[in-house]
């Protein structure tokens, strides 16, 4: 794309038969303004521009080609670093344990597999797997450029009319282990702080734990590895895996707690989509978590811009920035019990209002629509 631009600038239009290419370029700037704004959640408002590319300052080129050389190879040498390390100890701790075996459901056309997860296993080698996950995904974030991360909880209030009517009541019994975690999704980093945080289970696509290095460690967590594409009755299996695991997570204290992204996809960190009810069909208590970047140049949100662009730029940001608001477990009211839409309504609209986001109802849908104009029109241009 750059070396197009280039050519043209040295090639400046001579004839009148080129000028219908300017116009015509005015128009493509127009129609990706348009999107923006239609497709909000999804656009990128930072330096860097639509799908990170630009066009770039002199300032910032500078800065990314320094980075290029010091920050970069360093990080990325780090990185791999902790990546093999800890893989290393998900493979010694796990050497001599066969993996715990949970649902055994396949289709034809993907959904849920067996299950074989190193999440449940118990004694002094989880203690070890989970604490060393914990660290090291800190130092992670503190490699890529996350020395702070600030976290406010705020002080514990009435989330549902359940606990306005119970009042003290409720302050007298032994709180109820929330089932599962629900937060908002900004990035792939999101993964990494929710990893340093707690260490839960994912749900996570079926080739993700067939990875090299990444494989094993997604079993150490306990994620339920699912065929996201799959179009055929398999949904609910993955719904009825999710709903067991989060039912044993609410009852069991010692089994895997899961963390769940009830959009489905990332936005811009501004936003927040509808929720699925995935997380709120079993009923049980849940701990709303809302993860916002702040930034000057460079915006960690994953939107539309390429996974590999994203990481490069990313570690050529000499500071990034995480804000972390936990909110109070949310413990639903019978009524949003026996209605999950309407539980996860309201938990998302109090997530909106503690976390200062602006409520869409846009889809993932509506971000592949998205992605797919944005390339056509770059194409023309």
């Amino acid at each position: 794309m750059e070396s197009e631009l280039k050519d043209m600038n040295s090639n400046p239009p001579s004839s009148k038969e080129d000028r219908p290419l300017l116009k015509s370029e005015s128009d493509v700037a127009a129609a990706i303004e348009e999107l923006d704004k239609k497709f909000a959640p999804y656009a990128r408002t930072d330096l860097y521009g639509t799908m990170g590319l630009g066009p770039f300052p002199v300032t910032e080129k500078i800065k990314l080609a320094v980075a290029m050389v010091t920050l970069v190879p360093v990080r990325f040498v780090l990185a791999m670093s902790i990546l093999l390390l800890y893989y290393l100890i998900c493979r010694v701790f796990t050497l001599f344990s066969a993996p715990y075996r949970g649902a055994e459901e396949e289709e034809e056309e993907g959904g849920v597999v067996v299950q074989e997860d190193y999440a449940h296993m118990g004694g002094w080698r989880r203690i070890v797997i989970v604490q060393c996950g914990r660290f090291l995904s800190r130092v992670l974030l503190f490699v890529f450029g996350f020395y702070w991360i600030h976290e406010s909880r705020p002080d514990p209030k009435a989330t549902s009319s359940e606990i306005d009517q119970k009042g003290e009541e409720v302050a007298e019994e032994e709180p109820e282990r929330p089932g599962v975690i629900v937060s908002n999704h900004v990035s792939y980093l999101d993964i990494l702080y929710h990893m340093s945080a707690s260490f839960p289970s994912f749900v996570a696509k079926r080739s993700v734990g067939k990875l090299p290095l990444v494989g094993l460690i997604s079993k150490c967590l306990g994620c339920v590895f699912v065929q996201r594409e799959a179009k055929s009755p398999d949904f609910k299996g993955v719904s009825g895996t999710v709903n067991e695991r989060v039912r044993e997570a609410h009852k069991n204290k010692s089994a895997p707690t899961i963390m769940l992204f009830p959009e489905g996809t990332t936005t811009n960190g501004d936003y927040l989509l509808t929720f699925k009810t995935g997380a709120f069909l079993a009923g049980t208590p849940v701990l709303p978590v809302i993860l916002k970047y702040p930034y000057e140049r460079f915006s960690a949100a994953w939107d539309t811009i390429s996974g590999a662009r994203h990481i490069v730029f990313l570690l050529c940001q000499f500071v990034n920035h995480l804000e972390v608001v936990r909110l109070p477990v949310y413990y639903p009211t019978q009524e949003e019990k026996d209605d999950p839409k309407l539980y996860a309504s309201n938990v998302r609209r109090l997530m909106a209002t503690e976390g200062n986001l602006i409520l869409s109802d846009l889809g993932l849908g509506d971000k592949r629509i998205y992605h797919a104009t944005l390339n056509g029109l770059f194409c023309k241009s």
